[in-house]
C-alpha cells in the first residue's frame, strides 16, 4: 500500500484544506504500530503563494469576462433587462418615456422605425435636403443631430445612433410637434 500512496499525485480538497495524500498520511499514522501502517506520515503538498494568487486572479478575470459577455445581449434599465434587438430597444425606450411622460405606443414606434430605417440603428440618409445641407438624418427614426441635441432625454446615451437614445429623442420631438409618435405616418 505504501507504493500506491507514493505514486498518487496530491489533489486539493477545497472543503477541508487537506490534500488527498495528506489525508491518507493521517490515516496511516492512526494505524501506527500495526503491520499495515506507514513508517512516516505523508506530507501534504502545498502550492506556492504566487501560483495560488495567479489562479485566483485568473478566476476573477474569467468571472468578469463572463459577466461582460452576458451583458452584451441584455441591457438593464430600471432594474429590468431588455434584449439587444429592435424589440428590446423599443421596450427599453418606452420604459424611459413613461418616466418622462413622453407618449408613444409600441406599435406606433415600430411602424415609424420600419418605415424610416427598416430597423437598422446605423442607417444614414445621405440624399435628402438635410444631408445636402450637411446634417444627415441617422438612426432608427432618422433624426438629425440638432433635433437630437434639443430633444435628448437625460439618462440615455448622448449618441445619435444609440438605438434607445434615438427612439426616446425622436418620440420626445414627435410629442412636442405632433402630440405623439403614434400621430406620425410619414417623414416628420
Amino acid at each position: 500500500m505504501r507504493t500506491a500512496l507514493r505514486s498518487l499525485k496530491p489533489a486539493r480538497l477545497a472543503t477541508t484544506g487537506l490534500t488527498a495524500l495528506g489525508a491518507a498520511g493521517i490515516a496511516t499514522t492512526a494505524l501506527a504500530g500495526t503491520a499495515h501502517a506507514a513508517q512516516a506520515p505523508a506530507k501534504p503538498a502545498t502550492q506556492p503563494a504566487a501560483v495560488a494568487h495567479a489562479h485566483d486572479a485568473k478566476a476573477k478575470a474569467d468571472t468578469k469576462a463572463k459577466a461582460k459577455d452576458e451583458k452584451k445581449d441584455e441591457k438593464k434599465a430600471g432594474g429590468k433587462e431588455y434584449a439587444d434587438n429592435l424589440d428590446g430597444w423599443i421596450r427599453e425606450a418606452r420604459a424611459i418615456m413613461n418616466k418622462h411622460d413622453i407618449p408613444g405606443s409600441y406599435e406606433g414606434i415600430k411602424r415609424n422605425i420600419i418605415r424610416e430605417s427598416a430597423g437598422d440603428p446605423n442607417a444614414v440618409n445621405d440624399w435628402d435636403i438635410n444631408a445636402k445641407k450637411g446634417t444627415p438624418s441617422k438612426g432608427l427614426l432618422q433624426v438629425i443631430q440638432p433635433t437630437f441635441d434639443r430633444y435628448h432625454v437625460e439618462g440615455t446615451p448622448d449618441q445619435l445612433t444609440d438605438p434607445v437614445a434615438n427612439i426616446v429623442a425622436a418620440c420626445n420631438y414627435a410629442a412636442d410637434r405632433y402630440g405623439s409618435m403614434d400621430n406620425v405616418d410619414s417623414a416628420y
